[in-house]
């Protein structure tokens, strides 16, 4: 059973989540109203996955980001999802940093949609990552003159974007109403294009092409 420490100074939000994660079978061992608590929760019950508000009050002047980017330094294989009230690609930049593993940023207005919460913390638990698509979006809209992305088709650039939201090939088939068999395509186009090659894994791969978009430069 994945294990969590949910996290925000808002009573009603913080049970809210609490109960929408324990009704699909995840078990919340702590909660906490604020950065400093979060950050000793976590030493003391090494949970699978974090659930955090990205704005708290603390004692040593930290907020949620920031609690959140220092949990992922210390404990890499805690995984680490944010809940904001706002669409900042800054913020999620910061977050995801130079490793899109085991990580995601969701708007809490999402949070109504049926299995948006528990799908992010699973796909999180198991070292994917989980981008808001209205991040994901501002991030597209972004310029990127001479980055390796420039030479992706229109497509590949759709194929991406939703790789950055966490889709597996399935997945983005069916939002882009293709075939899975389309979507293989076009990643291996995308990884080809990009510089990943076939002797790292396919999810080394990924993880490198959804860094390399976030950025708009290319991978190490």
């Amino acid at each position: 059973m994945i294990q969590v420490v949910v996290a925000d100074d808002n009573a009603l939000i913080r049970a809210g989540v609490v109960r929408l994660l324990e009704r699909e079978g995840i078990a919340v061992v702590d909660v906490a109203c604020d950065a400093d608590q979060l950050l000793a929760s976590v030493e003391a019950h090494t949970p699978d996955v974090v659930v955090t508000d990205i704005q708290m009050p603390s004692r040593q002047g930290r907020d949620g980001l920031t609690a959140a980017i220092a949990l992922r330094q210390r404990h890499p294989g805690i995984g680490v999802l944010v809940l904001s009230q706002y669409c900042e690609e800054e913020y999620a930049l910061s977050l995801v940093g130079d490793r899109a593993e085991g990580v995601g940023y969701l708007l809490k207005e999402k949070l109504v949609e049926p299995d948006v919460l528990h799908d992010a913390v699973r796909r999180i638990a198991a070292g994917g990552s989980v981008l808001d698509p209205d991040v994901i979006a501002r991030l597209a809209g972004r310029p990127r003159p001479g980055g390796r992305t420039s030479a992706l088709t229109p497509r590949e650039h759709d194929v991406l974007r939703l790789m950055a939201t966490g889709l597996s090939n399935a997945g983005i088939a069916g939002e882009l109403v293709v075939s899975v068999a389309a979507v293989e395509r076009h990643v291996t186009s995308i990884f080809s294009k990009l510089g990943l090659y076939q002797e790292d894994t396919d999810q080394h791969r990924r993880v490198a092409a959804v860094l390399t978009f976030l950025s708009g430069s290319a991978p190490q």
